[in-house]
């Protein structure tokens, strides 16, 4: 993983902005993350939240601070919904990579208010899918728990990797 100062972080915007040399509203930060306000928001009040350690994507961050992250990401959800603005619900959304629309390679967690009529849609074939291919994916998936040392639901459900 790369950590503050080192080459992947060299003309980061955000890792500007949590060394202090880039322009942000900061309505929360901590010794893990920096939250700022949007500047390309889908709704007013558009937060990202973003650790201080440089990592490009969710393969790069360590879990501990990931949790963080998501952590901070639901007490701002919290806070947007008391904050006055206005707020019907609220969408946490993460975009890792760039078929999934990520922007900046700084891993960050966006969340934001949402409303009737704001404007925002994924668009996506929403049908419901067969119980094979739900199956068969449910398999893929514990095989690359698997790869990642973490046992699955038919071994000991352990949610620690194994040694």
């Amino acid at each position: 993983m790369a950590h503050m100062g080192e080459r992947e972080s060299r003309g980061c915007v955000f890792c500007a902005i949590v060394r202090g040399e880039a322009e942000a509203s900061i309505p929360y930060a901590d010794d893990r993350v920096v939250v700022i306000m949007d500047i390309g928001a889908v709704t007013p009040g558009h937060l990202l939240v973003i650790p201080r350690v440089h990592a490009a994507g969710l393969e790069d961050l360590d879990e501990d601070t990931s949790a963080h992250v998501w952590r901070i990401g639901h007490r701002m959800g919290r806070a947007l919904r008391r904050s006055g603005l206005r707020c019907e619900g609220v969408n946490v959304f993460l975009a890792d990579g760039e078929a999934a629309f990520q922007e900046v390679f700084h891993f960050h967690l966006h969340v934001f208010p949402r409303f009737e009529g704001d404007g925002f849609r994924i668009e996506a074939d929403w049908g419901t899918r067969d119980r094979s291919l739900l199956d068969r994916e449910a398999e893929a998936v514990r095989s690359g728990l698997a790869a990642l040392g973490y046992a699955g639901p038919d071994t000991d459900g352990g949610s620690e990797p194994r040694s």
